[in-house]
């Protein structure tokens, strides 16, 4: 996932004012009007994902992927990530909505770029010391896409004493236990024992968060939860600081203009165990949703253009942030829908409605 520096956008050319002015007043620290980010959420979502499959030729493999030379992080981390991002938002919306059938049918997409798996075994032959075509299979393994030969060769490697000791940050790591899981083999290590070595984890003091830590905390609770999937994984304690200290974090991402992080903060408000924190999401999803342009896509950073063209920012610039912001605002749906289910459930003379 892609990690950037702070940036005011008061220092940047050509304010949209909307997301401007919200952003610059604090937005996340006031109290939105209840129902707000579900007023919002299923334009967001379907705008977002209507964007991603318009540009989905810019997912593609080149012809070269195999070759040395060729950039992973320009080429097979968007394809992966369009289908980490893809087949949770297929798993969270309901059954024949149109949202959900376009998030499989981009996985799809992603799972035939990668010539149904073939593509990942001959990268895990040309590099077996690498994790990275394990978690991008991960990602399909755990959505029920298969491949026979990757796999034969992938259990005796992640067997390996060296796989057991890839040196890595405690978040990547946690990613590949989080792998091991999708792919239904022994994970190599702990899963809570390596979350106590996260930034999260640690409970870090909160006044210490930027934007590295942001990712890492962000990418810790995705990996815990299996990208929202399994709230109930989430500790107490850290439930209750992510509670408390979400609204600051998001306020401030608000503030310098942060859109990829802040859709990264509100996909792990909505993977929190227990009633959705509505008020956070309330406050913040207008914003958000003020940011992303009318042909859907959100850029990472910086104030959002008022550029009318269909593509106002280039494809590397906002492809993430859209997909986030996809991702965040099913999760969101999800836990605001769940939350608001309960209700009607435990209030005694109410009638239950689903929306």
């Amino acid at each position: 996932m892609t990690t950037t520096a702070t940036q005011d956008p008061r220092e940047t050319p050509g304010a949209g004012r909307p997301a401007h002015e919200h952003a610059s007043s604090g937005t996340a620290g006031a109290s939105g009007a209840p129902g707000a980010a579900l007023a919002v959420l299923p334009g967001v979502l379907a705008s977002a994902l209507a964007w991603t499959d318009a540009h989905r030729t810019r997912f593609a493999l080149p012809d070269d992927v195999l070759e040395p030379h060729t950039q992973v992080n320009a080429t097979l981390k968007p394809l992966g990530e369009l289908a980490q991002l893809g087949s949770t938002i297929r798993r969270t919306t309901a059954p024949g909505a149109p949202e959900h059938e376009l998030a499989g049918d981009l996985v799809t997409y992603a799972w035939e770029q990668l010539h149904e798996g073939s593509l990942l075994l001959e990268l895990l032959r040309a590099e077996p010391f690498a994790a990275y075509p394990y978690e991008i299979y991960a990602a399909f393994a755990g959505y029920g896409l298969r491949h026979e030969g990757f796999e034969a060769l992938a259990r005796p490697l992640t067997a390996t004493r060296a796989w057991a000791h890839t040196e890595q940050h405690a978040n990547r790591q946690l990613g590949l236990v989080n792998s091991e899981r999708r792919v239904g083999v022994v994970t190599h290590t702990d899963a809570g024992g390596v979350l106590s070595r996260t930034w999260l984890g640690g409970l870090s003091e909160p006044w210490m968060f930027e934007g590295p830590s942001g990712y890492a905390l962000t990418h810790t609770v995705f990996h815990l939860t299996d990208w929202g999937r399994m709230p109930d994984r989430v500790p107490k304690k850290i439930d209750g600081y992510l509670r408390t200290w979400l609204p600051a974090w998001t306020d401030g991402c608000l503030e310098s203009g942060q859109w990829d992080l802040t859709g990264e903060l509100l996909a792990v408000a909505a993977s929190l165990p227990g009633p959705a924190p509505a008020e956070l999401l309330d406050s913040v999803w207008p914003v958000l949703a003020d940011v992303q342009h009318p042909t859907g896509c959100v850029p990472e950073t910086g104030v959002p253009v008022q550029d009318p063209a269909p593509d106002p920012y280039p494809f590397i610039d906002c492809y993430h942030s859209t997909l986030v912001t996809a991702f965040a605002a099913a999760l969101s749906l999800r836990s605001l829908r769940q939350t608001d289910a309960r209700t009607d459930e435990t209030t005694p003379g109410r009638e239950r409605h689903t929306p």
